[in-house]
């Protein structure tokens, strides 16, 4: 008999520790299915971050590094500058790159480092408890704005694949979300872009992922699948931000369903 779908081999076969209902778990199968198909697991080396995704190196079959908080793209600079010829990927929280890192992503992008870039919003500091991140939207609840986000105090949310799309060396931004089917079908497809950004050796590539956090957002799994879109998707619009030799609109249309 035929086999028609397996586990990737650049998934370890043991189990996760993230919350139920918490979407890193997808990213992280996609990410390795997308590793697979592209024949660059023997090649291919991840940079864990600190955050929920901190045991990321128990998960994926290729080499891993851990990074201190926020200097992943730092890591995966050394790494792919001393190694050319390695595939150098980071895998990175809102509160690992947009706020303790955000120096060095953005230094990262406006070199054109040849590196890819898995960002996970979930619009809080999950394995800390909560708290708020700079993606956290206005008025939303966390374990330090418990009467919620507030401009005048807090700021607004940060965009960061907006702002990454207008360093001349980001090569590919895109912003996806787990949110739906057609959605994690999307994410894929972008991931795999992103990759292949760097096979080619075009610069930086980064994609955006809107994630869930049951837990820390009180919510059941199907209630957070529903939050994002309906709260997250207004806030983030999805789409390609930038492709190789332009920048373009986010495709709000296709992309949100």
């Amino acid at each position: 008999m035929k086999k028609v779908f397996e586990a990737p081999r650049a998934l370890s076969p043991v189990p996760m520790h993230y919350c139920p209902g918490c979407t890193h778990g997808i990213t992280h199968r996609q990410v390795a299915e997308v590793i697979d198909e592209l024949g660059i697991l023997e090649r291919t080396v991840g940079i864990a971050p600190v955050g929920c995704a901190v045991l990321a190196y128990n998960y994926f079959e290729c080499d891993m590094f851990e990074a201190a908080h926020g200097r992943a793209p730092a890591v995966a600079t050394g790494v792919k500058r001393t190694n050319s010829d390695l595939v150098v990927f980071t895998y990175q929280g809102d509160g690992d790159l947009a706020s303790i890192g955000t120096a060095e992503i953005i230094h990262a992008a406006m070199r054109g480092e040849k590196i890819t870039v898995i960002f996970i919003n979930n619009t809080n500091y999950g394995m800390t408890g909560g708290q708020m991140a700079p993606t956290t939207l206005v008025g939303q609840k966390t374990a330090t704005t418990p009467f919620g986000r507030k401009p005048e105090i807090n700021g607004y949310p940060i965009k960061m694949a907006e702002m990454l799309s207008l360093l001349e060396g980001s090569a590919y931004i895109a912003r996806t979300s787990t949110h739906s089917p057609g959605a994690l079908a999307q994410t894929k497809n972008a991931i795999n872009k992103a990759f292949k950004m760097q096979l080619e050796g075009r610069g930086f590539s980064m994609v955006e992922i809107l994630s869930t956090c049951p837990t820390n957002w009180g919510l059941t799994p199907v209630e957070s699948l529903r939050w994002l879109q309906e709260n997250m998707l207004p806030v983030f619009p999805l789409g390609e931000f930038k492709t190789p030799g332009k920048a373009v609109s986010p495709a709000v249309g296709g992309a949100n369903r």
